[in-house]
């Protein structure tokens, strides 16, 4: 079959390599379309700490089953699926108290073991859920980063009436604009530097845009502020504009070697919770119902599609930031 391998950092390549055979409960899923995300993006870089080379991505992704392995009941082939990517040991300490997006031995598709950017990919039936009828296979690949932001809302305070800033304009920031809308927001600001994105998010039901926190008219700050950019000057940005009593939370991904500064003192004194959110935790069946719902704005989100021949040229386009949602269709 034909698949991206990145074989080292920074070393990638479309190439002919074997179909992968579904073991015991598990069966094979042909993709049809898979997002590009900055998850990705660390990966060819070398920047995602549990990402061994060489390795296929793809984790978001939806694809018609078109084998079953042994065991396998209450799923057919001929099934449009989406996949959620998650890999837990069910042994670990974590596991146990269930919490297994912390696990000891954490993996998922796509970023720890080979994924979807490729003709197939072997998947856990159990990690399958049949797409609505509603719900088309471009528009499923939202429902694995759906699945990670309804995780960020799960450890956010979600008071009615809580004043929201979100740095980053790009597929998550977009989608917690829309949670955080649906969710009883008093007024959503969205701060990113691409003015493009920025028009999106006032579309999006932003309340106030800006190019910095600084020109947006708050001086008290915001009970909740979220970072989607994993930018260091940014997350710093961000610490200073939360409200005393208020939330911030680190949601998007920085490279793993990076650190960022912050007063102590402050989040002592202004009694400031810091919380993190990592990947999917009992959402990705949540997300699809969201996305049968129409809560998250799917034909806005989704922007560019290439063939999977043309992998470098859509991640230059992820990189230039000239689009939102940007997928590959393995199977065109």
């Amino acid at each position: 079959m034909r698949a991206v391998v990145i074989h080292t950092p920074g070393h990638y390549e479309v190439t002919t390599v074997d179909d992968p055979a579904p073991g015991p409960g598990e069966v094979l899923v042909a993709p049809a379309a898979v997002g590009i995300c900055g998850t990705d993006v660390h990966i060819v870089q070398g920047e995602f700490a549990p990402t061994p080379y060489p390795i296929v991505p793809g984790h978001e992704f939806t694809g018609e089953i078109v084998a079953l392995g042994a065991g396998v009941r209450g799923l057919r082939t001929g099934e449009q699926v989406a996949v959620d990517p998650s890999l837990f040991c069910g042994a670990c300490h974590y596991c146990a108290i269930g919490h297994g997006n912390l696990c000891e031995n954490w993996g998922a598709i796509g970023d720890t073991v080979d994924g979807a950017m490729a003709e197939y990919v072997k998947v856990p039936a159990a990690n399958c859920y049949r797409l609505p009828e509603s719900v088309d296979v471009a528009q499923g690949t939202l429902i694995e980063p759906l699945s990670c932001a309804v995780r960020g809302f799960d450890v956010l305070p979600r008071r009615l009436g809580d004043h929201y800033l979100i740095y980053g304009a790009g597929t998550m920031g977009l989608m917690m604009l829309q949670l955080a809308k649906a969710a009883g927001a008093a007024s959503l600001s969205v701060v990113d530097i691409n003015k493009d994105r920025l028009e999106i998010a006032e579309r999006l039901g932003a309340d106030a845009t800006a190019a910095s926190a600084a020109d947006l008219d708050r001086p008290q700050g915001w009970e909740t502020v979220i970072d989607c950019t994993g930018v260091i000057p940014v997350i710093e940005d961000g610490l200073t504009r939360v409200r005393r009593g208020g939330t911030f939370q680190q949601f998007g991904v920085a490279p793993s070697a990076d650190k960022a500064s912050f007063s102590p003192f402050r989040v002592y004194n202004d009694e400031i919770t810091i919380v993190g959110s990592m990947a999917v935790l009992h959402s990705f069946g949540r997300a699809v119902d969201l996305m049968a719902k129409g809560v998250i704005d799917a034909d806005t989100m989704i922007t560019h599609s290439f063939g999977l021949d043309d992998f470098g040229a859509a991640l230059q386009t992820f990189r230039d930031g000239s689009g939102r949602k940007i997928q590959l269709r393995p199977q065109a």
